[in-house]
């Protein structure tokens, strides 16, 4: 059976692109490039089994297609971070309200709202991959 390999793309839909862009930049560090009313960034990496072999994830914010988009949101983003702690006293500092922060043994966890109100969800991997990989899981 064909089946999913990984996440080709996340689009997030914004009344505001160039603004919503600029305060992921400012905020999580998302630097993006554009391409018309669009702001994306690729995230790069190389397979588990099979090293020399690459792909992305492109992560972008581009224009409604209805104006204004409706408060409900259906959809959030996981975004990988190294130091959690670090970048929470970081959004604290730039006003930024933390919903919560929540422990586990694979990892740590908190989430917050951009300004156009989407959830995001903010996680430290705790998990040992080089593990699950001599254990052969995963394949």
């Amino acid at each position: 059976m064909e089946k999913v390999q990984g996440i080709g793309g996340v689009f997030i839909y914004a009344n505001d692109p160039e603004a919503l862009a600029a305060w992921y930049t400012e905020h999580l560090g998302i630097e993006t490039e554009n391409y018309g009313k669009t702001y994306y960034h690729a995230f790069a990496y190389r397979y588990l089994d099979d090293p020399e072999r690459r792909a992305s994830t492109t992560w972008s914010i581009m224009p409604a297609k209805k104006k204004p988009l409706p408060k409900a949101r259906k959809a959030m983003v996981n975004y990988r971070v190294e130091d959690l702690q670090k970048l929470l006293d970081q959004l604290t500092d730039a006003g930024i309200e933390i919903e919560s922060v929540e422990d586990y043994d694979y990892g740590r966890f908190a989430w917050i709202y951009d300004p156009e109100g989407n959830r995001i969800e903010l996680f430290e991997d705790h998990f040992d991959y080089a593990e699950m990989l001599n254990d052969g899981a995963g394949e």
